[in-house]
């Protein structure tokens, strides 16, 4: 009975009450910073899978990969950005070194890559399509909206924000 009681009190409770009883109920304290952990470390260490892979497994390595951009009829500074944000995710995610900040920055990346397997491959990964590209591109941005989490080096500042753990100063 205390159950339908409960249920009762969330129906007459104003929103912020609301939103303060749910996310206590739906989000462990304890552990969801080590989930947030987890997914850093995940991203970078895809990164760093995808920069070997071009420097010491695709044959003709960086050159060829470089190269494909051309082919492809993409501008001069898209391997550039590339590039850059595969090192960036790579270098600045595991240590969490504004990782906030560096997960956005990969984001585009991950949206050219989805769009490029789109168009050729179709969805299934089995087939090289976009599902895993999009995946990808959703945990950069959940990674984004959920911060650095514990054991970052340098945590991301937030404008408005002086401090960098986020308390209003």
């Amino acid at each position: 009975m205390a159950g339908c009681a409960e249920a009762l009190w969330i129906y007459d409770a104003n929103p912020q009450e609301l939103g303060v009883r749910l996310g206590a109920i739906m989000l462990d304290q304890r552990t969801a910073p080590y989930g947030v952990l987890l997914l850093r470390v995940l991203l970078g260490v895809l990164f760093w899978a995808h920069l070997y892979w071009k420097f010491f497994v695709l044959p003709g390595g960086l050159t060829q990969w470089w190269g494909n951009f051309a082919t492809n009829g993409y501008p001069w500074f898209v391997p550039w950005y590339a590039i850059s944000a595969e090192f960036v995710g790579a270098l600045l995610l595991i240590p969490g070194i504004y990782a906030r900040w560096a997960s956005l920055y990969a984001v585009p990346l991950m949206i050219g890559a989805t769009h490029f397997w789109l168009v050729r491959k179709g969805f299934y990964f089995t087939a090289a399509g976009w599902e895993f590209p999009i995946a990808w591109t959703i945990l950069l941005l959940v990674q984004a909206l959920l911060g650095d989490g514990p054991y970052a080096l340098k945590p991301s500042p937030l404008p408005g924000i002086s401090s960098p753990r986020g308390v209003p100063a």
